[in-house]
């Protein structure tokens, strides 16, 4: 049987060992079959992107030998798979970066399926592969799974893989608004670390196995739990359920209890969770296997006790409860426990859990545009795929900005067409501009009474016969119409002439006016040349204009910086100090005191005895350095909080820029982390650097982040925190990444640049903490004077703040729980207790009270419009 796959409209046929098995080597030269006896297939029809070869030590396998990468750019590159609708399938796109571009700069890109984003793919070691599978219900006869938005490195792929399934065991009752994206699919007690899959799993699904050793993946076993396996059959019953070799292994809870601990990817959120139990130990009459799911806060879920030789009906045989809609976080703690009148301890042979991920509608042009291109297959500005606007739009087309994009606008302009002008194209009920100059159209011009929207029309230079339509001139919003060098003949509608559009018909010999046209013409394109020598005149004027504003620039800055946003400040409470008390208060600068990536700071003493800390910012650009100076000075003159250091005022005067503090003696934040000379027994203790953390956390949840904090920390830097850590993404990534600082003494920022200094860390500790080796970013100064699972606690949560999707990432109010568990616990709380509520906190993050801090105050103007 033959199953075939389009790449950009080509079609390759792939001999399948069973139906609906697709396997592309992406980068191939030639089919081969690989040492499972899945046949693999180059994807060398596909028009786009460039191959290229890696070689990695301990990889032999032919389809991770070679890749295929596309352009850094704003496109989209698009894999369209033919399906069978309303059938299941898996889809599994695999990634090994293997440093193939010779930069080792790792890749950071979106895949998607069709419209919906699946994922966001980043690289973090060059030699491991980084897989996403979902599975999904074929609503059309092809998939697009498509690569873009390249933020680091190019886009790439290694192999991509296609699984058709049989039965319903994936079935939902939401199946057509939710694909579902595979989170864990785990084999317990394995007898190596090799996942089971093809042949074993027909369908070749991936099972991994419990002894794989990564970041916090199954950890916290019970004491007591043990491996046991068969070689007798299980009786499987439904197709789709897991292998005859997975389900002949187990692990069981020798001391009554099995509990483990691990991240879910893609968590927190609703998804489809199922377990899997086989009794394969032959007990005796009198022995009995009753076992309870526990998860802590969800008492609910615990009530139920599994039975499995009665759930079964028998030895050898499969019993799959499970939840099809279940809130879950990214850390999941969960136990199987026996219950009282139970003999055997619980067992459990495999578990497999799948986020729900929402479909998105897709474009609202969709189909009209996949009609479109169907009747230009071969041509190459008809086989990019994928959705005609999401993630990102064709490179011919542009789409608004709704949650259900529309087209806007069609540039096919000299793209060799011919034939008639698409009906689809008059469909367009939002098109705005139509560029279809210098193709071979024939036939008439179409009626686009229903895109009411229309601007601009592009005709010109094509075959086109017929007369001008008269419902142009009912088009409200058109002032450019150009169809000239066409065979139109008639008269030009007067409604066309009557209304103030900018119209050329010339090169159309029987085309006329019905009266003066030749004179009209002439009028027009007089009109048109008066109107060319009046911009020439302003060009030559704006010119003159801007020369003369160059010479004022130098005074311009300060003068309106000064009367613009300077007047705000001191009606907010802030003193505007002159520089000679500064440089009295100060000695003349002597005593440094501090610096940051955006000025120094020094100690001064005012008149009246009161303690300063003076800021004076780095040489900027001019103009932008002034606008940031505005917004922090308005910004710290309306803000005050008990953790946060006094803002006294500001000066600007000879070019400098100065801010004005509040003087500490008890030293910088980054000194307590990265120790002073002399001084490292001084480190902060974990338990203070949390503290810190919860206070730093809470000014964040608030959108006032801690810009200078007190007590024993003292002094920090604000501009360092807010030009550096808050330019990024969002707040949440900065405070990820403040959190890996706090764990590992590291310091993630120095003067070179902040994105790669704080990547580095990210990456630094994401490896370690993948591969469970979370005592190896713990700063050695911290000795032995913490809880391990508190450590753990944090680290997870920084690697959930840093997550590369946004939309992953955890709210504040999160972070603040699970740092304040951490803090409980370093305090001697109750553990249980502590588990049942982060458990909780994770299902109902959404109602939980983000009230203002109780020690924020902040001046009334902070509700008003500030400058940006």
């Amino acid at each position: 049987m033959f199953y075939s796959v389009f790449l950009h409209g080509f079609r390759v046929f792939t001999e399948a060992q069973m139906p609906g098995f697709i396997s592309l080597d992406c980068g191939g030269e030639k089919n081969h079959t690989d040492k499972l006896g899945l046949e693999w297939t180059p994807d060398d029809q596909i028009k786009y992107g460039n191959t290229s070869k890696i070689s990695i030590e301990n990889e032999t396998r032919q389809q991770y030998q070679t890749l295929r990468y596309f352009p850094a750019d704003n496109h989209k590159y698009c894999y369209s798979l033919n399906v069978k609708t309303r059938t299941r399938y898996l889809i599994r796109a695999t990634f090994l970066y293997g440093n193939f571009d010779n930069n080792n700069v790792y890749p950071k890109f979106d895949i998607s399926m069709g419209p919906t984003h699946w994922a966001t793919i980043v690289i973090s070691d060059a030699n491991t592969i980084e897989s996403q599978e979902l599975i999904f219900l074929a609503s059309d006869p092809i998939v697009s799974v498509c690569l873009s938005n390249s933020t680091t490195g190019l886009p790439f792929i290694s192999t991509l893989e296609l699984r058709q399934f049989n039965g319903s065991v994936y079935l939902t009752p939401v199946e057509n608004q939710f694909f579902l994206s595979v989170s864990v699919r785990i084999n317990f007690g394995a007898d190596d670390e090799d996942p089971v899959r093809y042949p074993d799993d027909p369908f070749d699904r991936i099972w991994q196995s419990d002894l794989v050793k990564k970041a916090n993946y199954l950890v916290d076993v019970a004491p007591g739990t043990e491996k046991v396996s068969t070689k007798l059959p299980i009786d499987i019953g439904k197709d789709e359920l897991p292998p005859q070799k997975v389900m002949q292994t187990a692990v069981v809870g020798q001391k009554g209890s099995l509990t483990y601990r691990m991240n879910l990817d893609g968590f927190p959120g609703f998804g489809w969770a199922y377990t899997y139990f086989a009794e394969i130990e032959d007990l005796s009459p009198k022995q009995t296997r009753k076992f309870r799911l526990v998860l802590p806060g969800a008492p609910d879920l615990s009530k139920a006790v599994v039975n499995i030789q009665e759930n079964a009906q028998g030895n050898y045989r499969v019993y799959e409860p499970g939840f099809y809609n279940i809130s879950l976080p990214f850390v999941l703690s969960f136990k199987f426990t026996k219950t009282p009148d139970s003999t055997e301890g619980p067992i459990v042979n495999a578990i497999e859990i799948s986020k729900y991920l929402q479909i998105s509608d897709g474009s609202f042009d969709g189909a009209v545009a996949a009609s479109l291109i169907s009747g230009y297959k071969f041509l190459d500005w008809a086989q990019e795929g994928g959705d005609p606007c999401l993630p990102v739009p064709w490179s011919w087309l542009e789409c608004n900005s709704d949650p259900q994009p529309k087209i806007i606008s069609v540039k096919l302009s000299n793209k060799n067409i011919s034939g008639s002008i698409p009906s689809e194209l008059a469909k367009l009920s939002s098109l705005e501009e139509l560029w279809l100059d210098g193709n071979a159209f024939t036939g008439s011009i179409l009626d686009f009474t229903g895109c009411a929207d229309l601007k601009i029309i592009h005709l010109e230079n094509n075959q086109l016969t017929g007369v001008l339509p008269s419902s142009l001139a009912d088009l409200p919003n058109l002032h450019k119409l150009y169809v000239q060098d066409n065979k139109l003949s008639g008269y030009v509608p007067p409604g066309l002439l009557n209304k103030n559009i900018i119209l050329n018909y010339t090169g159309n010999n029987d085309l006329h006016m019905k009266t003066s046209g030749r004179r009209l013409v002439k009028y027009i394109i007089f009109g048109l040349a008066i109107g060319a020598v009046a911009l020439l005149i302003g060009f030559i004027s704006s010119c003159l204009i801007i020369h003369q504003r160059k010479k004022n620039h130098k005074r311009e800055p300060e003068d309106s910086f000064r009367v613009s946003s300077m007047n705000n400040a001191t009606s907010e409470g802030a003193q505007c100090f002159t520089l000679s008390e500064l440089r009295s208060a100060t000695d003349n600068f002597q005593r440094k005191v501090g610096s940051g990536g955006f000025g120094t700071v020094y100690y001064g003493k005012l008149n009246d005895g009161k303690e300063i800390a003076v800021k004076i910012l780095g040489n900027n650009n001019i103009q932008q350095g002034k606008k940031e100076f505005a917004n922090e000075v308005s910004l710290l003159s309306r803000i005050h909080h008990r953790n946060l250091v006094k803002f006294y005022g500001f000066c600007q005067e000879e070019g400098k820029d100065i801010l004005v503090y509040e003087f500490m003696h008890n030293g910088t934040l980054k000194e307590h982390l990265y120790g002073r000379p002399l001084a490292k027994e001084h480190r902060l203790k974990w338990i203070k650097r949390l503290e810190i953390a919860e206070q730093s956390a809470k000014g964040l949840r608030n959108h006032f982040l801690a810009y200078i904090v007190r007590g024993t920390v003292g002094y920090l830097d604000p501009e360092y925190y807010i030009s550096n850590h808050l330019t990024e993404k969002s707040d949440i990534y900065s405070f990820g990444v403040i959190l890996l600082e706090l764990i590992s003494g590291k310091e993630a920022i120095s003067n070179e640049s902040f994105g790669i200094n704080c990547r580095n860390i990210v990456q630094w500790a994401k490896l370690h903490i993948e591969n469970g080796d979370i005592q190896g970013i713990i700063d050695p100064s911290l000795g032995d004077e913490y809880d391990i699972q508190t450590m753990w606690k944090v680290a997870e949560k920084a690697l959930m703040c840093v997550q590369p999707h946004a939309s992953t990432r955890p709210s504040m109010s999160e972070v603040i729980k699970e740092i304040q568990d951490a803090i409980l616990i370093e305090r001697g709380g109750s553990s249980e207790e502590i588990s049942r509520n982060s458990f909780h906190s994770s299902l109902n993050m959404s109602f939980l009270d983000v009230g203002v801090d109780p020690y924020v105050s902040f001046h009334e103007s902070i509700a008003l419009p500030a400058a940006r």
